[in-house]
């Protein structure tokens, strides 16, 4: 850059600058009118640290420091000044009235507190005498102080460096317009002021974001449900394509195989059943495209990927597998047993194999009862255990078991009920319909559930 553009540059900051300073020196009283105009309520918030002290000690100490701000301004007064202590007292007395109105309305509390301090450094000037502080005693100081603290703690921290400044203004105003020398209380004021604003807007920050973690943590706890639930939708329509495409393949082959089996057949037969097998075979193309996207992130190994999906003629299998782990489990079918829609098996074993893992995890040195009630309408399934022997270790990161469970039985339209048995341990029941239909898509918020502990 050149120095003719530097030096333009600078020019036209400087032009720029009186312009700025201008604009803020207008729009300053439009500012502070919206900041400090008002008389809201604003209660004092809930913080452990503070408890119940405000409601409770701040009239203490309103009456503790207006006393002391009284006994002040009655010294011997100076030489043939008028003792007129009554205006004194009502103003001492609405000043400390305003440390109580800061606790719910706090921008109106520092205004009447901010006008005593006014009034009644004016009314002392040629009546007290030069030893005393002067525009404000320490009664006066430590009433303003609590005030200017209480108004801290629940307006921006641009507010009360705004009611600060105010404050600060006024008493340099006073101590300039006294007729008499006295002693300099503006140091010990600026101190306990600003240190009361400073602390005050330190821990309101500090409860704002406290406030704003504890929101996050549901968003994302929210969140992290709702990703759970979507995984498991992901896994279920995975293991639902190879029922699907199952039938599919079976579908395109009848189609292929029936004219032959037909006695001399028609041509309008042969023309639909070939477009019967040609919507099948488009159909197995498709599904192959919805599981590539649903497979896409998966780690799974090709040979876990293509493995045919588990139905209730392996829960003997599985049964003996959890047994290997020293659990005891019980079995019990009743109803007549028979096939099932593959929906319905492969449903029902996860739910089983979920359970159980539950079992495994949480209820170490139990007892399990797997129970199959086969009906003329659906299946029951019913897992239940005793209560632990022991207590369970911790279990690594939050479990979705339950979430998958639900899943499941609500996809069949069926129910899935959960919950702990009188005698401590934990049963798992669910109803699944054979001749449900689809269920319609649903916009409801995913519902949070975790692994039994």
């Amino acid at each position: 850059m050149t120095g003719g553009k530097i030096a333009h540059r600078l020019t036209g900051g400087l032009r720029a600058l009186p312009r700025t300073v201008g604009e803020a020196l207008r729009a300053a009283p439009g500012i502070l009118r919206e900041d400090l105009w008002t008389v809201a309520r604003d209660p004092l918030p809930r913080m452990r640290w503070l408890g119940r002290l405000p409601h409770g000690h701040a009239v203490l100490f309103a009456v503790i420091m207006g006393w002391v701000s009284m006994a002040q301004f009655q010294e011997p007064a100076r030489p043939g000044s008028a003792q007129d202590p009554v205006p004194l007292i009502w103003f001492v007395v609405l000043q400390a009235g305003a440390v109580l109105l800061a606790l719910t309305r706090p921008i109106a509390a520092w205004w009447l507190s901010t006008v005593m301090l006014l009034v009644t450094a004016l009314a002392v000037d040629d009546r007290i005498p030069p030893q005393l502080l002067y525009p404000w005693n320490f009664g006066q100081i430590a009433l303003h102080t609590l005030v200017l603290f209480l108004l801290a703690l629940r307006v921006r921290p641009r507010i009360a460096a705004e009611a600060l400044i105010l404050t600060l203004l006024v008493g340099v105003v006073t101590s300039a317009l006294a007729t008499r020398p006295h002693a300099d209380g503006l140091d010990e004021a600026i101190t306990a002021f600003t240190t009361a604003v400073v602390v005050g807007a330190a821990l309101r920050g500090r409860r704002v974001a406290r406030t704003r973690l504890v929101e996050q943590e549901e968003i994302t706890a929210e969140e992290r449900a709702r990703r759970t639930l979507l995984e498991e939708r992901n896994r279920i329509a995975r293991e639902l394509h190879d029922v699907v495409a199952h039938h599919m393949s079976v579908i395109s082959i009848q189609a292929q195989v029936a004219p032959h089996l037909a006695e001399n057949p028609s041509d309008e037969l042969k023309e639909n059943l070939a477009g019967i097998r040609q919507n099948a075979v488009e159909a197995l193309a498709e599904l192959r495209r919805v599981l590539g996207v649903l497979r896409s992130e998966d780690a799974l190994a090709d040979g876990a990927r293509h493995a045919p999906q588990p139905t209730l003629d392996r829960l003997d299998e599985l049964v003996g597998t959890v047994r290997g782990t020293g659990i005891t489990i019980l079995t019990d079918v009743t109803g007549e047993r028979r096939a099932l829609p593959p929906g319905v098996e492969l449903s029902a074993f996860r739910i089983v194999q979920e359970a159980l893992s539950n079992v495994m995890r949480h209820a170490p040195g139990a007892t399990a009862r797997v129970e199959l009630g086969y009906r003329r309408r659906g299946l029951t399934v019913r897992v239940v255990n005793t209560a632990p022997d022991r207590p369970a270790p911790p279990s690594p990161g939050a479990g979705h078991g339950l979430l998958g469970m639900r899943e499941r039985a609500a996809m069949l339209g069926g129910e899935l009920t959960t919950g702990p048995t009188p005698d401590g341990g934990y049963e798992v029941i669910a109803v699944l319909p054979t001749d449900h239909p689809a269920p319609a898509p649903s916009a409801a918020a995913p519902e949070t559930a975790e692994d039994p502990v």
